[in-house]
């Protein structure tokens, strides 16, 4: 039976914890904490070490889900959580100041990780700003030499995570079965 490692990230308030949550088949692992800072401004806890859950595929494989914290402050758990993945969804909120900073940021950060797995982006509350579209992440991709495949999706929703990580695989291995 293969297990494979998914590693979620992205800023704080994208939807890590929630996504995890949606589509976990076991009631998933969290390290959240009292904000304190900043973040309180966005949300009372915030994910200090990480976030688990498992998706079992049908085949018996499973794919271990791994959210990182999404404060730089804790940026050496990204290193940690990272080892053995094999790729990242990166979630952005679109309600943010600047979604494009934050998704060059993440990029950049995670860049080594990136270059030797695959990343897919999901951008999260776009039912609360419209602006910017997908066609504009798309053409600051193109900017940054990049062709990840992105959508729009909301993180409570099991079926729009899911397009999240057969969209992963899927640019892991083409030939792959996503019926699963």
């Amino acid at each position: 039976m293969s297990q494979y490692k998914i590693i979620f990230t992205g800023p704080v308030g994208a939807g890590k914890t929630t996504a995890i949550d949606s589509i976990s088949d076991i009631v998933p692992i969290k390290t959240d904490a009292m904000a304190s800072d900043m973040t309180k401004k966005r949300k009372s806890e915030t994910t200090v070490a990480m976030d688990y859950g498992i998706l079992n595929l049908s085949n018996g494989e499973k794919i271990h889900l791994y959210g990182t914290p999404g404060q730089e402050r804790f940026d050496f758990m990204w290193d940690i959580l990272t080892i053995g993945g094999i790729g990242l969804v990166l979630l952005l909120d679109n309600t943010r100041a600047d979604p494009f900073q934050d998704m060059k940021f993440f990029l950049d950060s995670f860049s080594e990780f990136i270059t030797n797995t695959t990343v897919v982006i999901g951008v999260t509350q776009m039912d609360l700003s419209y602006k910017p579209t997908i066609e504009e992440y798309h053409t600051q991709l193109q900017y940054l030499g990049l062709k990840p495949a992105i959508f729009a999706v909301d993180a409570r929703v099991k079926s729009d995570v899911s397009i999240l990580v057969q969209a992963l695989l899927y640019s892991l291995d083409p030939g792959l079965n996503h019926n699963e």
